[in-house]
């Protein structure tokens, strides 16, 4: 088989009974002439909203530029340093709304005075690409959280439910087939035997028509779809049996609601699988606040309480170990995404990470000067860019940015008062 001019498709699966397992893009999944040109290459958002706020003075840097003293926070993530950046002074305005955590309806809307009389949501960042090109993909998007709320507006602003369930996540990507075939899957799944042992000799078949290269790409997958089994089965029971319809009985995952460290990791480590195989191309995560302790070593008080700390200082010692938790796996993210290749290039470098709050201060419920990162995405990264914390910048600049990074043609959204940020390359 001449690879060079018959390439595998996009869309290739391994079979088994009751399994479809879908394929990273592979070097002989495109044709000579476009691998190296970027353009052929898809574009990714992941945007991460945590909705009880990010403690301002262990995030931002006092300097600008890109020779900023990291933060305790930045400092987490001190690896990626030249693949994000960190703004000050963007927001979106009049987000004065119904009460003081009213403005997690609208982070990616920007929806003026969300849930006062009349208001209605508009379309999200996420949902506008998906109406560009979701068609391109199996799923349009994927809308995840650890609670049912979620960041996704359609047009009509009808806020997408959040799927909370990591293996039911892991089911639509990768299991298909009858209700018993599905039932048998997931019994395998408990007793220890991955999806691998069903797809093996397809697998191996699959590798001899690929070179050395992809053969590596396809070891390094497997693995990854290994681990996450072994997770979700020490985090999850698999008694119940997932099945394919939407309206489906949800297996049970991490048993604690109060554990959204641990929800958000298993979430985490669902996306590079699904960027991945190219099963969807936007994802949003909303890390929804709680009015209970997370079981956090150190942390005795619930997430809400601390989050309006009132400048004591064991509070905010406290709201900081949570927040280092969050922190340390959105670096986990940013390495998984980095160390995954694809055209010639790291996932990352094709898929921009959002993360950032809807509040700015969550101790006072003010929507200003918001924190937010911006990871990979193929943008000129490693820098502070920090405009007036007053006079703030709207953050839908940044928004529009980000849609012409990804080949949506827009000169406006939301509240944008421009095409771009300023500094942002």
């Amino acid at each position: 088989m001449n690879i060079a001019h018959s390439p595998i498709s996009r869309r290739a699966f391994l079979r088994g009974t009751g399994v479809s397992l879908a394929l990273p893009f592979l070097d002989a999944m495109w044709p000579q002439r476009l691998l190296a040109a970027p353009a052929s290459v898809p574009k990714r958002l992941v945007a991460v909203c945590t909705s009880l706020g990010i403690y301002g003075p262990a995030l931002f840097p006092t300097e600008t530029g890109r020779d900023y003293t990291p933060t305790p926070y930045l400092d987490l993530i001190k690896d990626y340093r030249n693949d994000f950046t960190i703004f000050s002074g963007l927001s979106h305005p009049d987000q004065s709304g119904a009460d003081g955590h009213s403005s997690e309806m609208t982070w990616l809307t920007s929806a003026r005075h969300p849930g006062l009389g009349g208001f209605r949501n508009t379309i999200s960042l996420d949902q506008f690409v998906a109406e560009k090109n979701g068609v391109e993909t199996r799923y349009p998007s994927l809308t995840l959280g650890t609670n049912n709320v979620s960041q996704s507006y359609t047009r009509s602003g009808v806020m997408i439910p959040a799927e909370t369930k990591p293996s039911v996540v892991f089911a639509k990507l990768f299991i298909n087939g009858t209700p018993d075939e599905i039932g048998r899957q997931m019994k395998k799944l408990r007793e220890g035997r991955s999806i691998m042992d069903t797809v093996g000799d397809e697998a191996k078949r699959f590798g001899a028509r690929v070179g050395a290269a992809d053969r590596d790409k396809l070891d390094e997958y497997f693995t990854s779809v290994r681990e996450m089994e072994q997770r979700l089965a020490k985090a999850e029971d698999w008694v119940q049996k997932p099945k394919p319809q939407i309206d489906a009985t949800k297996p049970t995952d991490i048993a604690e609601n109060n554990d959204i460290i641990g929800r958000l990791q298993l979430l985490f480590e669902l996306v590079p699988l699904a960027l991945q195989t190219d099963s969807t191309r936007l994802i949003t995560i909303l890390v929804q606040g709680r009015g209970d302790v997370p079981p956090v070593p150190g942390v005795s008080i619930d997430h809400h309480n601390l989050s309006h700390h009132g400048q004591d200082p064991e509070k905010i010692r406290q709201l900081e170990l949570i927040e280092k938790a969050e922190m340390a796996a959105v670096g986990k993210l940013l390495g998984a995404l980095k160390q995954k290749t694809e055209g010639g290039a790291p996932l990352l470098d094709n898929t921009m990470v959002l993360f950032g709050s809807n509040l700015g201060n969550a101790n006072s419920h003010d929507w200003r000067n918001l924190p937010i990162l911006l990871a990979g995405g193929g943008f000129k990264h490693g820098q502070h860019l920090g405009f007036d914390a007053k006079n703030n910048v709207p953050l839908c600049n940044l928004y529009v940015q980000m849609l012409q990074k990804m080949g949506v043609e827009a000169d406006r959204f939301g509240s944008s008062a421009a095409t771009s940020v300023p500094g942002l390359g």
